[in-house]
């Protein structure tokens, strides 16, 4: 009996991406069986001797062969080119399940492989992965913007309630918005913490990232707990 009939999948990830580890964890920690990763720098290869200690580094084909889900878990520029490789190369089986992770497109993306007979996912952490072991701690408290064909919607938040996170449905024609969206609320974020903190280095003063620290929180829990607001420029330069 396989696992898919038993509810249980032989899951391969395709990019060993701190998202792809922790990912792969969580599956793993749901049941789930870890028939491999691809993994192709040292960096890539010490993350998972050090994260997924024992599971199989397998060369790309291999790995397809073996999976019932294959997850994408790659950078946003080598998503495409993958994609198109493999579906080249014919190695898509079908009734396999295929899921990607990028937050900027649906499933119109896996276009070429749902043509060979998968079953096209795409299921995004909307979170910032570290790389660390927190990443699976902190994806239970996040949300997953999921999207998929209608029959195969279930499938996809099964999948992320599995990971202990809560799905989020995305339509394709609000992937733009929602990847915007996480954009901003991430590296832009990031950006003006990283500026706020060298000011006050550049000052000498001592501490700078505890002292920006309750600031920035007390912000963003206000924004968040204020909701959406629009903003008027002008409202800016009279605050100035």
């Amino acid at each position: 009996m396989s696992a898919a009939t038993q509810g249980r999948l032989a899951v391969g990830v395709v990019g060993a991406t701190p998202a792809g580890i922790s990912m792969a964890q969580a599956l793993a920690g749901a049941g789930h069986l870890l028939v491999g990763i691809t993994a192709n720098t040292p960096e890539e290869l010490d993350r998972c001797d050090a994260m997924l200690n024992g599971v199989d580094i397998l060369p790309l084909g291999e790995l397809l062969s073996r999976a019932e889900l294959v997850l994408l878990a790659l950078p946003e520029a080598e998503l495409v080119p993958t994609i198109g490789g493999i579906s080249d190369e014919k190695l898509w089986k079908p009734g396999q399940l295929v899921a990607h992770t990028s937050p900027t497109h649906g499933v119109g993306i896996l276009s070429a492989a749902a043509n060979a007979g998968v079953i096209p996912l795409a299921i995004h952490p909307a979170m910032k992965f570290t790389g660390s072991s927190l990443d699976l701690n902190r994806m239970r408290d996040s949300f997953f913007g999921v999207s998929a064909p209608k029959v195969a919607l279930p499938i996809a938040q099964a999948l992320v309630i599995e990971m202990g996170a809560e799905p989020v449905v995305i339509e394709d024609e609000q992937r733009a918005a929602y990847a915007e969206a996480f954009e901003v609320a991430t590296n832009f974020s990031a950006l003006v913490v990283n500026q706020a903190i060298g000011l006050l280095e550049a000052a000498g003063v001592e501490n700078a990232r505890g002292i920006v620290a309750p600031s920035v929180r007390s912000a963003i829990e206000g924004a968040l707990n204020d909701g959406h607001t629009p903003i008027d420029p002008a409202d800016i330069l009279r605050d100035e």
